[in-house]
């Protein structure tokens, strides 16, 4: 019969399932002798607890209960110890009753169990002999070990005076006796403890390592230190290391998790990794982890572990080095160290990031975090969704939407740098001492800077769309130089040429507008990209017309359409060159405010002398009773031109606006 040592954590007694289905068992010895002789401690305590319930029973005045201080320290429920003694009774002659005296009854068994366990995994005929007179001594005592009688059932919470006598004592006659057995169990332990002496060596628990050993074993360990701040006040990181059918074997028990075991073996030509996790996912992150070695891993393998623990099943993959350079053995294993830090709690991270971003993503975030050495452990600490939650809405309260992705706010690359920097900054904040109010302060700021960021991507729109009504107005001002020089021109080019580029012209402003849309940007920059727009209307209008001047034109009409143009890209340069400055404003070079009001009033100085050149040219045409079809074209042409000067001018005006609505902020 085998029993369960119900007091180890079960979370450890998977993982020692585990390792020992991964024929690894060899470093769990000297945990498992650690668990038997505490199981020792225990099972002696409990028989003590026992025996002074009898005595208790039997006379009102014994001495009060005094076993409080060593049940606390045996991890014993020191209150229900007492309560059980203080409320022991006879309720016959030869059976008293205690609240609680079954269950301290099954846990001296399994106690004995436990000490049994561990002395099989160093001397596995001595365990099994064990365990085999355990489960003789129990039939004897009957089913529920009480020693009742065919056929006879007792009261819960009973048992027989002679009972707990022949628990607590070694047979006269040489027969065998749980007392006995008690002690050739701990006498085995201790001969398995002197074999298996434990020392600390680099911070590792170790056993029986060679020198070289030790050499492999301060590597791993000078990487699990490198970074095992990273894990703040998260249990976890203890390694055990041993030496063991002609290898070195290390066991790290990471976050303490149930079926989250990694193993390192240590052969001279190789170094292997034996890695199990529930998560799938966290089981291709730790492998990716290792790309700047040489490695071959097998598939991830999908292995039952029904009856084992609280999960179905868990996923093992194995990874080999083969490498005979100590150098880089050294550096692999100091690298295996430094990674493992990066496994707690990383699903638990990736959920959160994944509210955020897209789950690839979420997991190219981590792994970022992990190549870097900064983790996501501080993130968690610092609050996790709240601290990103409370980032988004003290510093876009209406620019992101709740439950909006930052990806579709952001897009993809500034969300990720995002999420990257709100890791980073959570990590070196507590690090440094520092305190929440001072990373939240900083995540604020980063988000509001990106999102200036967009602010400025747009307006690199506006310089686009100014450029362009520069290019027309510039072929504009060319074929009117050129009539009044009395050159020959294309005015047929000049016009499918400002066709296009208005085209194009067109195809930005609508993209334009839907990144506006989406990502819930000012309005006032799409007011500021239709007023230029509506400028590049007018130029290509302008265009199409001056390409049908007639060749017989009066050089009088010629001067004042020269200036008009001159204004139109004059205008159009200070038009682009105030954008430009104003995308630097919300980085903080404020001085780049200054050059945006130059150019604005530039803006206003061109759309002034265009309404002189434009009332000029009026006057010639009313005035001198000129060619019908002349007038027309020229009176068409120098208005058109006119009103692009205004729409720019009335496009400086909210680019001032948006600048000192900046400088506000």
């Amino acid at each position: 019969m085998r029993f369960s040592p119900i007091h180890v954590h079960e979370g450890s007694r998977m993982k020692s399932e585990i390792i020992e289905r991964l024929g690894q068992s060899e470093i769990l010895l000297p945990t498992l002798i650690r668990q038997g002789l505490r199981a020792n401690d225990q099972v002696k305590l409990r028989l003590a607890v026992l025996q002074a319930a009898a005595r208790r029973s039997e006379a009102a005045d014994a001495p009060p209960f005094d076993l409080a201080a060593d049940c606390s320290a045996a991890g014993i429920d020191a209150v229900a110890m007492e309560a059980l003694v203080r409320d022991a009774r006879l309720v016959t002659p030869t059976t008293l009753t205690a609240p609680g005296l079954d269950q301290l009854l099954e846990a001296i068994w399994n106690d004995v169990a436990t000490m049994a366990h561990s002395v099989s995994a160093g001397d596995h005929d001595a365990g099994e002999a064990g365990l085999a007179r355990l489960a003789a001594l129990r039939d004897s005592a009957g089913e529920n070990g009480k020693g009742e009688q065919a056929g006879k059932v007792e009261a819960a919470d009973t048992l027989a005076l002679a009972r707990i006598a022949a628990l607590g004592s070694l047979s006269a006659r040489h027969e065998d006796s749980l007392h006995r057995l008690v002690m050739d169990l701990h006498k085995a332990l201790n001969q398995l403890a002197a074999t298996h002496a434990e020392e600390t060596f680099a911070g590792a628990n170790v056993f029986g390592l060679t020198a070289e050993d030790r050499i492999d074993v301060a590597a791993f360990m000078k990487g699990v230190d490198a970074t095992r701040k990273l894990k703040f006040d998260h249990p976890g990181l203890g390694t055990n290391a041993m030496r063991g059918e002609g290898r070195l074997v290390i066991q790290n028990d990471i976050g303490e998790t149930e079926a989250h075991v990694v193993v390192i073996t240590v052969e001279p030509a190789e170094i292997s990794i034996t890695y199990t996790d529930v998560h799938l996912d966290r089981a291709r992150f730790f492998s990716n982890l290792f790309d700047g070695f040489a490695m071959n891993w097998s598939g991830l393998e999908r292995k039952d572990a029904q009856g084992i623990g609280d999960e179905a099943a868990f996923y093992l993959t194995t990874g080999r080095f083969a490498e005979k350079d100590p150098a880089r053995r050294g550096a692999f294993l100091e690298t295996i160290g430094a990674s493992l830090v990066f496994l707690i709690d990383w699903n638990k991270a990736r959920k959160l990031l994944r509210t955020w971003v897209s789950k690839s993503d979420a997991s190219q975030i981590l792994d970022w975090a992990a190549r870097h050495r900064f983790g996501h452990r501080a993130f968690l600490e610092l609050g996790g969704g709240d601290l990103l939650a409370s980032a988004v809405r003290n510093a876009t309260p209406s620019r992101i939407g709740f439950g909006e992705r930052l990806d579709h706010a952001l897009g993809r690359e500034a969300a990720l740098e995002f999420l990257e920097n709100v890791l980073r900054v959570s990590a070196e904040t507590l690090l440094a001492g520092a305190t929440v109010r001072l990373a939240r302060d900083r995540i604020e700021a980063d988000l509001m800077r990106r999102m200036r960021s967009i602010d400025s991507a747009l307006l690199g729109v506006v310089v686009r769309q100014a450029g362009l009504a520069r290019d027309i107005a510039d072929g504009i001002a060319h074929l009117i130089a050129a009539r009044r020089a009395g050159w020959k021109v294309d005015g047929d080019h000049l016009a499918e040429r400002a066709r296009h580029i208005e085209l194009k012209a067109d195809r930005i402003a609508v993209a334009a507008r839907g990144e506006i849309a989406r990502l819930g940007v000012d309005r006032s920059i799409e007011r500021l990209i239709d007023r230029v727009e509506e400028s590049i209307d007018e130029i290509e209008q302008a265009a199409f017309v001056a390409s049908l001047l007639p060749d017989d034109l009066s050089p009088d009409f010629l001067a004042p359409l020269g200036e008009l143009g001159a204004a139109v890209v004059a205008s159009a340069q200070a038009m682009a060159a105030g954008t430009a400055a104003a995308m630097d404003v919300p980085q903080g070079h404020r001085v780049d405010s200054e050059d945006t009001f130059e150019a604005c009033m530039r803006l206003g100085e061109s759309e002034h002398l265009a309404d002189v050149a434009e009332r000029r040219l009026t006057a010639l045409v009313l005035r001198d009773g000129h060619d019908l079809r002349a007038s027309l074209a020229v009176l068409e042409l120098g208005r058109a031109l006119e009103r692009a000067t205004d729409h720019l001018s009335g496009a400086g005006l909210l680019l001032r606006d948006h600048v000192l609505a900046d400088l506000s902020r």
